[in-house]
């Protein structure tokens, strides 16, 4: 009979999430996060599994909390552009309020991974391409609802918001003034025709 864990699973996976986080996957070594989590390296795969899973789970308990996360749920109960303008005022004031500059996780992963190990890049890699998949999906239905141009690109829209995702979690790493990152991605959103005044900003 297994013996009942010593601690609480959802909080070690968010302090793993944290330490991977902060410090890349490289350094998050089995060593490294079963001493942050003060259990041995049996109670780590016991409980994880090997490191490749317990980035996997990290990145899914990330993606979770992650400021552009209202993107990916259900259908919105707000007009498109005022979703993407909240949604990109949010990650500015978030990536300038994180002491560490830390950036975004899978973004960070992507950069570090695409070379270093194939599995967990081809990953990320897609998560990333299926963000985008989502923004193009979500601007279909500003179409369809009348808030964009029938005539709007929105393939060409949708990369542009990504690209502009990508580089605000870049940008945050140097740039740490959330006026300055907010005038960056309103400058773009503005340019794209999205940008919405919000009264909750």
């Amino acid at each position: 009979m297994a013996r009942p864990s010593i601690f609480d699973r959802e909080a070690a996976i968010e302090a793993a999430m944290q330490e991977m986080w902060r410090n890349g996957y490289e350094a998050s070594s089995v060593k490294a996060v079963s001493e942050k989590l003060g259990i041995t390296r049996s109670s780590y795969y016991n409980a994880f599994g090997t490191r490749e899973d317990l980035f996997k789970e990290a990145l899914a308990v990330y993606f979770a909390q992650s400021p552009d996360a209202v993107l990916h749920g259900g259908l919105p109960d707000m007009p498109i552009p005022v979703l993407l303008t909240r949604t990109f005022r949010a990650i500015c004031k978030a990536r300038a309020e994180d002491p560490e500059a830390r950036g975004c996780l899978a973004i960070n992963s992507l950069s570090e991974l695409d070379t270093l190990h194939d599995e967990l890049g081809v990953m990320i890699a897609n998560a990333v391409l299926h963000s985008a998949a989502r923004l193009e999906d979500l601007l279909k239905l500003a179409v369809s609802a009348g808030e964009l141009a029938e005539q709007t690109d929105v393939h060409a829209m949708a990369l542009a918001l990504q690209n502009l995702l990508i580089g605000l979690n870049l940008f945050s790493k140097a740039l740490r003034d959330e006026q300055e990152l907010w005038l960056t991605a309103s400058t773009t959103l503005k340019a794209l025709g999205l940008y919405r005044e919000d009264e909750h900003a």
